[in-house]
């Protein structure tokens, strides 16, 4: 192999720059060097300041090319690549090159930017939000002895008598995605669990969880229960509410207690049942119960409160409810809540 590269090496100098790199890179990492070392050495090898944030921290650790640490604001980035592991994104690494970029940038960020990723996962746990399904699982099985579940979570990078909350998700977006957004300072692992994704966190944020994510939110510092809660609360979770916390059900929750066939035979369900093949009439049940007057549905709907009211008149004689009465609108509302259940 060195007889090779050395032949290689005297037909094209590129050759020659990208074998030393390579060769460069390796001997840090058989050295088993720490980040601040990598982009010590980075700076010196490009001769600009290089840099290195991993998205767990949020911090950048930036050195010169003298090898002191770089305190001025960073210029324009003129060269960047990400650091990837076990397939996610976990930080990124660059330099700071003024004019124009050297022809081996990349291959020196290609190169640091393994090193980055087999530090950290060297002196982990791996600053990654995916983790093992299996170790989820018995993180927040119900059934879980209390010993089984303290190993899963300190494997998972829990720290002993941290609180972990579980959100419950339905989306197409990647789950790291979901939870680095949601506890962006982390530690917050995610794993699919058959057709619901999990997340655990310290905290949760649930502003930053994206438009188009159902969400269910677990209220209870323990990992078993706050998973039974982010499920219910997750069936709760609608168009109209995407995001819905359990401690904020509140008796609603009762509802996800009912057995399948008593709320099936409970006549208000049964007519919301029978309606939904009007889209319409359920949109505009929806909004009412929601809004919890005729004027903010309509403005729920953008439509005009009479054409609303008109609506509404049709769907009580439909259901034999009054919705304008006070009882009534509570009878649609868990009658439409129970449905959904049934529907979810």
């Amino acid at each position: 192999m060195e007889a090779l590269a050395v032949r290689l090496s005297g037909l094209d100098p590129y050759v020659d720059g990208a074998i030393r790199i390579i060769g460069f890179y390796d001997t840090l990492m058989r050295r088993r060097v720490d980040l601040p070392a990598l982009a010590r050495a980075s700076a010196g090898l490009a001769e600009c300041v290089a840099g290195i944030r991993l998205h767990g921290t949020g911090r950048a650790i930036r050195f010169s090319p003298d090898g002191t640490e770089a305190s001025a604001p960073a210029p324009l980035v003129s060269t960047t690549v990400p650091i990837a592991l076990d397939e996610e994104e976990i930080g990124t690494v660059w330099l700071e090159r003024p004019g124009a970029p050297n022809p081996l940038d990349d291959v020196l960020l290609d190169r640091l930017a393994i090193a980055v990723a087999a530090v950290v996962e060297r002196y982990g746990p791996a600053r990654t939000t995916m983790a093992d399904p299996a170790l989820v699982e018995l993180a927040i099985g119900t059934d879980t002895d209390e010993a089984a579940r303290a190993r899963a979570l300190r494997l998972l990078g829990f720290a002993a008598g941290l609180p972990v909350r579980v959100v419950a998700v339905r989306s197409q977006l990647p789950l790291d995605r979901i939870g680095g957004l949601v506890c962006p300072a982390r530690p917050v692992k995610a794993a699919p669990l058959a057709d619901v994704g999990v997340i655990l966190a310290t905290a949760v944020d649930a502003d930053r969880i994206p438009a188009g994510v159902r969400a269910g939110i677990g209220a209870a510092q323990d990992p078993g229960r706050s998973w039974h809660e982010a499920r219910t609360a997750l069936r709760f979770s609608t168009p109209r509410q995407p995001v819905v916390h359990y401690a904020g059900l509140g008796a609603l929750a009762l509802l996800a207690q009912v057995p399948e066939g008593a709320a099936r035979e409970n006549a208000d369900v049964a007519a919301i049942a029978r309606m939904a093949d009007s889209p319409e009439d359920l949109e505009t049940l929806d909004a009412y119960c929601t809004a919890g007057s005729l004027r903010r549905a309509a403005g729920l709907l953008h439509l005009h409160h009479s054409s609303v009211s008109r609506r509404l008149e049709q769907i009580g004689r439909t259901l034999g409810i009054e919705l304008t009465e006070p009882t009534g609108l509570i009878r649609a509302r868990l009658a439409l809540t129970a449905w959904r259940l049934l529907d979810g």
